[in-house]
């Protein structure tokens, strides 16, 4: 599967997306001509190679009959909604690019109206309702209908913290428009005061991002880096990782949590409930915890729906105050149940395959029963069973 990740570690803004994606492509220039091509009035688009820090990237520039956001604000007019669809349904792109920045700007708009507390018709946009930011967001657009990845995952987002000067004055970082895009999105401040995440940029990710983690496995054979235009201690990069990923495989969680104050006895009660409410699996291991003291690990495997209510159970039935839960993937072989007949009765067998593989073993609770039965040995009872997978029981 052909999968796209943005590491947001400095946050993200529309030029840095186009920097990073358009990074990605053989001959960025291309990119270039599709947008100033594309008739979005007055504005024109030039990508730079540059760096921050010895690092080489692409920044794109946006101007707006000649003047760069950030030098001066004259081009800053209060759009409505329907004003920015119209000039939208009007460029020279295509009709999914045109519904892609559509519904960025429908999030946008959405986002300042609750912000601002008014409907979303009376709404008018300031710096994202700007020519430069019709360009950011379609020139986004563009770039990822031409990339055309099947899967893109987002890194948590950097926000900075503090206060950003805009249109209705000093406001706190995230901005409150761009925190009402941001619901459901992984966040951090970090360590830096300033704004790393912007409205436009919070808004493209949310329309494109399917999930958030940390990097995904991914045999990747290019990186983009958009480089932003701001200064800050951090480099003020995006990067963008394209590759392959085998994404087949199905994710678990394992919740874990280390206990030194109970009993073996209380916590093997513990991991019998996890079985019964539906743990793949459960168990525990011996460790040391701090100041020497023997504890133990326990570990529980859920399927994603059923670990809210098993990490619940972990914490209402031990001792511990935390977990710890990690997605992981599972190489799972499938499994089914024949019957077999020996001398001594029915013994269940157990037959797992998959990954070109195949094993088979007698179910332990079916032996003791056929040795208690016959007063013999769970060796004799084992040793009766020449069972061979690929003949039919009769």
């Amino acid at each position: 599967m052909k999968v796209l990740y943005l590491e947001c570690n400095a946050g993200i803004s529309g030029d840095m997306v186009i920097g990073a994606l358009s990074d990605l492509l053989d001959n960025p220039d291309n990119f270039t001509r599709m947008m100033n091509d594309a008739g979005i009035p007055s504005v024109k688009t030039t990508l730079e190679n540059s760096d921050v820090f010895g690092i080489a990237g692409i920044r794109a520039h946006i101007s707006v009959d000649g003047v760069e956001e950030g030098h001066e604000h004259h081009h800053h007019e209060h759009n409505t909604l329907a004003h920015v669809t119209d000039i939208i349904k009007g460029l020279n792109i295509s009709d999914k690019v045109k519904e892609d920045a559509i519904a960025i700007y429908q999030t946008i708009a959405e986002a300042e109206a609750e912000a601002h507390g008014k409907p979303v018709d009376l709404i008018h946009f300031h710096e994202v309702g700007a020519l430069d930011a019709v360009a950011d967001i379609v020139g986004a657009c563009m770039l990822f209908e031409v990339l055309a990845p099947e899967k893109i995952v987002a890194s948590p987002v950097r926000t900075g913290f503090g206060q950003v000067r805009c249109a209705h004055g000093l406001l706190p970082v995230p901005a409150p428009a761009t925190a009402s895009i941001l619901k459901g999105i992984p966040v951090y401040a970090g360590d830096e005061e300033g704004e790393f995440c912007t409205p436009t940029g919070a808004a493209i990710l949310k329309h494109f991002a399917d999930e958030y983690s940390g990097m995904p496995t991914l045999a990747f054979d290019k990186v983009g880096i958009g480089l932003g235009s701001k200064q800050f201690r951090t480099a003020n990069m995006l990067r963008a990782f394209l590759g392959n990923a085998d994404t087949n495989l199905p994710t678990i969680d394992e919740i874990t949590c280390d206990i030194d104050d109970m009993t073996p006895e209380d916590i093997g009660g513990v991991i019998e409930l996890l079985l019964s409410n539906g743990a793949l699996d459960a168990f525990i291991r011996p460790c040391t915890m701090k100041k020497g003291r023997p504890g133990f690990e326990l570990t529980c495997l859920s399927k994603k729906a059923d670990t809210e209510d098993l990490a619940m159970t972990i914490l209402a039935h031990t001792s511990t105050i935390g977990l710890r839960i990690h997605e992981a993937k599972r190489y799972a072989m499938s499994s089914r149940f024949e019957t077999y007949h020996t001398d001594f009765g029915d013994v269940r067998i157990k037959i797992s395959e998959g990954f070109g593989l195949r094993k088979w073993k007698p179910e332990y609770n079916d032996l003791v029963k056929a040795a208690d039965g016959n007063g013999v040995t769970l060796k004799e009872i084992r040793d009766s069973i020449r069972y061979d997978p690929d003949e039919e029981e009769d």
